[in-house]
């Protein structure tokens, strides 16, 4: 895994060994990050289930002003670390090792810009909960780009349908989808 644009281009991250974090192919990253190219730039980024930090990185190596990591795992947090420090990006980067509903609650005070929400894929209900979070604290604005990663789209989509939001573009990339959301709201 590396990071394909911008300033750290080219940089190989370390991953976390084992099956308890599955990183987000650089394929479907550089995907990602090709669609959100106009937005990536001076933006506030949000990666709320960070695994190696990649993502995160990655919007600031291409021009975030800050990337937002947040994971529950100690052994995340130290691959992140070592990825910070290896992409030099420690000035650009607040992370978190605690529960993302605890990071959406206590630690973000400002809009967020792009939001990317990779949860584990049978924990389907952690996008539901982390969306309604972030309307309920106000996290998000009409402009704001929320995008999920995911292998249950139409699980996913049944348990969001009530929130206010609208799905703006879908992508699929062999067993992944990206699923794009705005927040359906003057805000």
């Amino acid at each position: 895994m590396r990071i394909i644009g911008g300033r750290a281009r080219g940089t190989k991250l370390y991953t976390l060994a084992g099956k308890n974090t599955r990183p987000t192919q650089d394929r479907v990253r550089e995907a990602l990050f090709n669609i959100l190219q106009q937005e990536v730039q001076d933006s506030i980024f949000l990666d709320l289930f960070a695994g190696s930090g990649a993502c995160g990185i990655e919007a600031v190596s291409r021009g975030a002003k800050k990337a937002i990591l947040c994971d529950n795992a100690r052994p995340a947090i130290e691959i992140i670390r070592k990825n910070i420090e290896k992409t030099h990006t420690k000035e650009q980067i607040e992370l978190y090792q605690m529960n993302y509903e605890m990071v959406l609650k206590t630690k973000i005070k400002e809009k967020l810009d792009l939001v990317f929400l990779d949860a584990p894929y049978q924990q389907t209900e952690y996008v539901y909960k982390a969306i309604s979070i972030l309307l309920e604290n106000k996290l998000i604005g009409k402009d704001s780009i929320i995008i999920i990663e995911t292998d249950q789209k139409q699980k996913v989509k049944e348990q969001i349908e009530e929130l206010e939001i609208e799905i703006i573009d879908e992508r699929k990339y062999g067993r992944a989808h990206l699923i794009f959301l705005k927040a359906n709201r003057k805000g």
